[in-house]
Formats: C-alpha cells, sequence, structure tokens
C-alpha cells in the first residue's frame, strides 16, 4: 500500500473515530441538557426573533461589525451548502429514511445550543492582538473560563483553521460543473479536464477574492442578499416537485417517522445506525454546537447578547427544518432513492428533480450549488481567518488569505480522498471545546436570559 493510501486511511479512521458515540453524546446529549435547563425558554420566542432581524432593536452605536440579519446570513451561509443538497441524499442512502426524523431532532435540540452558543459569543467577545473585538468559542474560554482553559481555545483555533479550508467545497462545485458543462461540449480527455478545472478553480477564486477583500462588513452585505435568494429559490423547486407528488407527502412523511423506529431501510436493518447517520448528518448540516457559526454571531452590532442568542436559534429551523426536508422529500416523493445502483450524493438528488423538469432540471441544481459552494467558501475564510489570527496575531493574518485563495485552485484541480477524513475529523474536534466550554457558562446565559426577558415584558404595552 502507498504512503498516500495509508494516509487517506489513517484520516479516515480518525474521522470515525471522532464522529463515534461519544462525540453524538456530546453533541445532542449536551443540547437536551441546555434544553431542559432553560426549561425550554428559548422557543417562546421566535417571533421576537423576526422583530430583531428586521431591526427594529438595532442602534447604529452598539459594538459589533454587521447587522443581527447580515450576522445570522453569514452564518447559514456557511452552514447552508452541500449537506443540505447532498448530505439528506446520503443519509436517506445510508440510513433510510428514518435517518431524516433523527435530523430532525438534532434541529429542534439545535436550537436551544444555538440559543447558548451565539449568546456567549456576544456576552464574552474579546480584543485581538489589534484591538478589534471578535467573538467565537476561542474568545468565549479564554475571557469567559480564564487562562487555565487557554488550551482548550488553541484546540478549537487549530480544529478551525483546518476544518474551514475551501477544498471540499470548490473541489465538488468544479466536479459538478465539468459534469455539466464541459463533458456535454466533447471536452472528453483528461488534458482538457485538468485545463477546465484550472481555468474555473482560478475564476473562482478571484471572486472569492473580491468579496473577502473587504471582510466581514463587505460578506455580510454579500450573504444578506445571497442566502435567501438560495432558500427561495431551491424551496421554489423542491415546492414544484412536491406539488407533482401531493397526495404521496402523508405517505412520506409517515414513512420518516416508521423508519426511524424500525430501521428496516437502513443498512443493516439496524435501528442504532439509522439514529447515528442522522445525528451526525444533522450535526453537519447546521453546525449546532460545532462553534463555526458562533464566530459570525459573535461580529453582531447589540449592546444585548440574549438578542444574537434568540436570531442564532432560527439557523437550525432553516436550515435542517426546512432546506434538509425539503431535499428528503423530493428523493422519497420521486422514488429515486430506490432506484438502486450507485447513485448517491448530489447525484441522487439531481436525479430528483430531473423528473419533474427533465431538461433544465440539472441546470437548475448546478446554479443552486453554485451559489451554496460560493457562499460557504467565502464564510469559510471569515472563520479560518479569524482563528489563524487567534492564533499568530491578527497582525499576521492576512498572509492566510493567499494561502486560502490558492487551496481554492488546488481543491479544483486535485482529488479530495486524501485530505477529506482529515476535514470531517476536525470538525469534530471544534465541538469538543464548544460544547464543554458552553456547558460551563450555561448559568452565565440563563442569568442574562432572565434579565433580559424579563425587561422585554415589562417594556411591551
Amino acid at each position: 500500500m502507498s504512503f498516500t493510501a495509508q494516509l487517506e486511511n489513517a484520516f479516515n479512521a480518525f474521522a470515525n473515530f471522532m464522529w463515534s458515540t461519544p462525540l453524538v453524546v456530546l453533541l445532542v446529549g449536551g443540547g437536551i441538557a441546555l434544553t431542559l435547563y432553560s426549561r425550554l425558554r428559548p422557543y417562546r420566542y421566535i417571533g421576537h426573533s423576526l422583530a430583531l432581524l428586521r431591526g427594529k432593536y438595532s442602534h447604529d452605536d452598539d459594538p459589533g461589525h454587521v447587522s443581527h440579519a447580515q450576522a445570522l446570513s453569514t452564518a447559514l451561509s456557511g452552514t447552508l451548502g452541500l449537506g443540505n443538497v447532498a448530505g439528506v441524499a446520503i443519509a436517506i442512502s445510508v440510513g433510510g429514511p428514518g435517518a431524516v426524523f433523527w435530523m430532525w431532532v438534532t434541529a429542534i435540540v439545535g436550537v436551544t445550543t444555538k440559543f447558548y452558543t451565539a449568546t456567549l459569543a456576544v456576552m464574552y467577545r474579546g480584543r485581538d492582538s489589534e484591538g478589534t473585538l471578535r467573538g467565537g468559542p476561542m474568545y468565549v474560554i479564554r475571557e469567559g473560563l480564564g487562562r487555565r482553559w487557554y488550551p482548550l481555545a488553541v484546540l478549537f483555533a487549530i480544529a478551525g483553521a483546518l476544518g474551514t479550508l475551501p477544498l471540499f467545497q470548490a473541489n465538488q462545485f468544479i466536479t459538478l460543473l465539468r459534469e455539466v458543462v464541459a463533458q456535454p461540449a466533447g471536452w472528453a480527455t483528461a488534458e482538457s479536464h485538468r485545463g477546465f478545472d484550472f481555468i474555473t478553480g482560478a475564476v473562482l477564486a478571484l471572486l472569492v477574492w473580491a468579496v473577502v477583500a473587504g471582510r466581514i462588513e463587505r460578506i455580510g452585505k454579500l450573504t444578506v442578499r445571497l442566502v435567501p435568494s438560495m432558500v427561495l429559490l431551491y424551496l421554489g423547486m423542491g415546492g414544484i416537485v412536491m406539488l407533482a407528488h401531493a397526495s404521496e407527502i402523508p405517505a412520506a412523511l409517515g414513512l420518516i417517522v416508521s423508519d426511524a423506529f424500525s430501521g428496516q431501510a437502513a443498512a443493516g436493518g439496524a435501528i442504532g445506525s439509522v439514529i447515528m447517520v442522522g445525528v451526525r448528518r444533522g450535526a453537519f448540516s447546521n453546525e449546532a454546537g460545532i462553534g463555526t457559526e458562533s464566530m459570525a454571531h459573535g461580529a453582531a452590532r447589540t449592546r444585548e447578547p440574549v438578542r444574537e442568542g434568540i436570531v442564532a436559534m432560527t439557523g437550525p429551523v432553516i436550515d435542517t427544518l426546512i432546506v434538509c426536508t425539503c431535499t428528503a422529500l423530493m428523493i422519497l416523493l420521486t422514488g429515486v432513492w430506490q432506484s438502486g445502483g450507485d447513485i448517491e450524493g448530489v447525484a441522487l438528488t439531481a436525479e430528483a428533480v430531473a423528473t419533474v423538469f427533465p431538461n433544465i432540471g440539472i441546470y437548475l441544481l448546478l446554479l443552486m450549488v453554485a451559489l451554496l459552494s460560493f457562499s460557504t467558501i467565502v464564510t469559510f475564510w471569515f472563520y479560518g481567518a479569524k482563528c489563524v489570527g487567534f492564533l499568530l496575531g491578527a497582525h499576521r493574518q492576512h498572509w492566510y488569505t493567499p494561502v486560502y485563495i490558492g487551496l481554492i485552485i488546488l481543491g479544483a484541480v486535485t482529488s479530495l480522498d486524501l485530505v477529506n477524513g482529515l476535514l470531517i475529523g476536525m470538525y469534530a474536534v471544534m465541538a469538543i471545546p464548544t460544547m464543554v466550554s458552553t456547558l460551563l457558562l450555561a448559568p452565565k446565559v440563563n442569568q442574562a436570559a432572565r434579565r433580559y426577558f424579563a425587561k422585554l415584558a415589562s417594556d411591551s404595552p
């Protein structure tokens, strides 16, 4: 076995080890503990979050860099990605329809987790080496838990810098673009493929650079326009598919629920495998408890940490309960998940769309994947840059940008089998310091929440 194959196997083994039962217990069990500890308080204020997103309580002189809506859009642009299109298809292929139910459970629990992590991201913002106010799990640990917990902050920053590299997103987008555009045009040789991948990768890199040059303010302005458009486009496409199979929707929802507790459609027929697949894919989808999105919410312009927690908790609802459910219903209603063969991931979703849009379906999906990939790559730059700035100093983080831009091109022209396990494993590593710090500091959030909601009630007419 070659050294490359050995390294690939090692990275994949690392990812499987990290995403084993203990981490699932930490994410879901920790989320359930926070839900009970909060006495379900966050769920009562979904309506208030909409008022916050409209800017009703915003003031231009509040500390921070972006509005509540821009912070949420930036966070969603990182979570709304190929996991919503391809990840759901993989979950159904491996775990059966019942895996979707456990994705829902993860999202419902994730509402509370997001409330706590985003509140802490604002409550314990810290100054970087240049004196700029920053948020994120590494600052929460440093400012909220003290210096003796500092190694945990470093662990998050290292895992965040590695886990948010753009290799996967760039590779998957360029691969789909090549299959849709280059191959039908007759570019069948290996040389023409490499040329197409390099040129399109370079164009993508230049577009990303044009956005990230404006830092979080420009990213916020882009995503607050792009994310709603992505969601509406995808839901519109899924809505037409569901309309064509409207009479079968109750049966599909029933199958999701019944299979969640029987596991008959899962590989091996074990209910445990259904739960594990659903929880893992749910965690990848909405990132509740992972910590990346806290860096976006920590940049919100507000003096009330609880307000950003209320805004952040809508993320799992949009990401998993709405968008992922749309994907799941398209796959189940069209029956493509039972077609057999080796079709999986984004190809399975594409086949579902093609049943209703036989001529333009693949192009609609390509547009969606393009928007998802671009917004995720842009947001991941922000996450990675903040992690590098925490580790090496903010005055050195500008060196991260050319490296990141170069990796977009590298991801477009090379196979990712070698590093994919490493990237997935780093996401699991990030969850450990995020959830540990959140559980330890949860009482501080509860105190702030009681004060805030009491004041909100007293101010109401």
